[in-house]
């Protein structure tokens, strides 16, 4: 993967965050496929621009799949990362996404609850409308923002945060995300991504206490680029 500290987009940094715009195929943290991460990117980044004479401290906070794009919060500090882990595990955050499907919602904005059971030989999560066993609930609400030549973009505002949550849920009630085979789009994009994006996160700062936002750019591509901002 040709990731280097000239490809970040670094959306905010004070001395507690640095917050970054996620590129589609970009891994958050490693994994067994040995591609460099964008967390050692980060921590590249800040060794050079601080001069670092050993290596830089980066906490992961959260994820995003690696297909998907837009915010990730990484932590600067260890107390900095323990309050962001605590207010991510307790829903203290406010998390929208927007997505491009195929298919028209109906109705065009709803809230969604389903269980959902994670298969992870497959690497996937199945929703289903009542509790199974070992299933975990998952709630987000939608609305449809607009409408393209094909396809329809969807404003998504999350609840919970469970694997595959939005791709998941989206597939069940019949509208999967433009480029998801995994969850029955019929073909991938060219560049592996999907169309999903995490446009914004609020927060509360983890040592100043106050709300602070975060937005990430959409990717540069024919289908993003025809959604109005």
């Amino acid at each position: 993967m040709n990731s280097t500290p000239k490809n970040l987009q670094v959306i905010f940094e004070d001395n507690h965050l640095i917050v970054i715009n996620k590129r589609p195929g970009d891994i958050v943290q490693g994994d067994k496929t040995g591609d460099l991460p964008l967390s050692e990117v980060v921590k590249l980044y800040l060794k050079e621009k601080y001069n670092k004479p050993g290596e830089a401290y980066l906490g992961v906070v959260h994820r995003l799949d690696r297909p998907t794009s837009g915010v990730v919060v990484f932590s600067k500090t260890s107390k900095a990362l323990s309050r962001l882990n605590k207010a991510f595990a307790d829903r203290d955050t406010h998390k929208v996404y927007w997505a491009v499907v195929k298919n028209k919602p109906k109705p065009e904005s709803a809230r969604l609850v389903h269980y959902l059971k994670r298969n992870t030989k497959q690497n996937k999560s199945y929703a289903h409308i009542k509790p199974v066993e070992d299933s975990k609930e998952a709630v987000l609400s939608y609305q449809k923002i607009q409408s393209l030549d094909n396809y329809h973009v969807l404003e998504i505002t999350l609840e919970t945060g469970r694997h595959h949550q939005i791709r998941s849920q989206l597939s069940a009630i019949g509208c999967p995300i433009k480029g998801d085979l995994k969850y029955g789009f019929d073909r991938s994009n060219k560049n592996a991504s999907i169309h999903l994006h995490s446009k914004k996160l609020t927060i509360t700062h983890p040592v100043r206490k106050e709300d602070i936002s975060f937005e990430a750019k959409l990717p540069d591509d024919v289908i993003w680029n025809s959604c109005k901002v």
